[in-house]
């Protein structure tokens, strides 16, 4: 491609670490890819996490620039942009109660069954998203390191994933962060809401650019380059940075 109308990313491990606030660096790249095209996040992370890792830190991010700024939480399942005054939802595919009921005893039940359960976790285990359920296997405040060294392999949350598939076949369950598993309505991942942005910006998914960690088959990311948005795949924020770097003076 010559140059993207609009600039995608992954948050966690890609735009921050896991959890926590961009850094001021990231601050900077963002505004000022701002400045040039539209820039997007999408993530499996919930819509109070993108206030406070990204928005919260853009400062007094003008009415122009946030015009330009797409978010789409829980996986695209929300689609927020600038009102005027601030990030409204454009849409939210809710799970219905009975359909979060289900999903939230199939983790737990499989979890314990598989082992997987940990009795004193960092927070919450389970997390109702309003339209993704989402199971931490180590609670939602646990730290990077303990995260990263659970499941390096990726072989507890393949197990975990199957057995949770295989009990809601009318939902979508898959892999996330690093110890994630995701449920939201069928049919609704990342490509999803790739597909979304490009149906009410009417930038073609060809001329949108994607940065990712997990662009690899069976990654949370990987749907985004299967629909053949052109991506590039990161390992950090600092990864990130750097290649922001190489791509402002191109634009």
């Amino acid at each position: 491609m010559t140059s993207p109308a609009l600039v995608a990313f992954d948050l966690d491990d890609t735009l921050a670490a896991s959890k926590a606030a961009i850094d001021p660096r990231i601050a900077r790249l963002l505004l000022a890819l701002l400045s040039k095209v539209d820039v997007a996040i999408i993530s499996g992370g919930n819509e109070a996490q993108f206030r406070s890792q990204v928005i919260a830190k853009l400062g007094d991010i003008d009415a122009t620039a946030a015009a330009r700024l797409h978010l789409l939480p829980t996986c695209g399942t929300r689609y927020l942009r600038w009102d005027g005054t601030g990030f409204a939802p454009v849409y939210a595919q809710d799970l219905s109660a009975e359909q979060k009921a289900r999903a939230l005893s199939a983790l737990r039940e499989e979890a314990e069954r598989l082992g997987l359960w940990e009795p004193q976790p960092w927070g919450e285990i389970l997390e109702d998203r309003g339209s993704q359920i989402t199971f931490s296997a180590l609670g939602q405040r646990a730290p990077h390191g303990a995260k990263r060294d659970w499941d390096p392999s990726g072989a507890k949350r393949e197990a975990l994933r199957d057995a949770v598939a295989t009990r809601l076949p009318d939902l979508e369950v898959r892999s996330g962060g690093s110890t994630s598993i995701d449920i939201t309505l069928a049919g609704i991942d990342k490509a999803y809401g790739m597909r979304q942005l490009a149906e009410h910006t009417g930038i073609p998914l060809t001329s949108m650019l994607f940065y990712g960690d997990r662009l690899d088959e069976g990654g949370n990311d990987y749907p985004v380059l299967a629909i053949g948005v052109p991506s590039v795949a990161v390992e950090g924020w600092e990864d990130t940075a750097d290649k922001l770097d190489a791509l402002l003076p191109t634009l």
